[in-house]
């Protein structure tokens, strides 16, 4: 079927690499069902198979630099309701 499949923190499971590279390496674009979507998660490692990569697309998400970016990012999502919603009485 079109299903997708995530594999997170990949590079976690160095003694697997070899085996997910045999298998992605053995998929047949052919017999794939057009909407199936394998999707993977890891940091940089010297161990993930290079012939992955190379057959991947590839996406990058990098945390902002400094401080105040990383705050600003972070707070930026909440609005004034789910402030508002707080629970805590007393702030520390």
């Amino acid at each position: 079927s079109g299903s997708w499949l995530l594999l997170q923190n990949c590079h976690l499971a160095v003694s697997w690499m070899p085996k997910l590279e045999a298998l992605v390496g053995a998929f047949d674009e052919g017999s794939l069902h057009p909407d199936f979507r394998l999707w993977l998660t890891a940091m940089p490692s010297p161990q993930f198979p290079v012939a992955v990569l190379q057959n991947a697309v590839k996406m990058t998400l990098e945390p902002p630099k400094g401080l105040r970016a990383n705050m600003v990012g972070s707070y930026s999502t909440f609005t004034d309701e789910y402030l508002a919603d707080c629970k805590q009485e007393k702030e520390f």
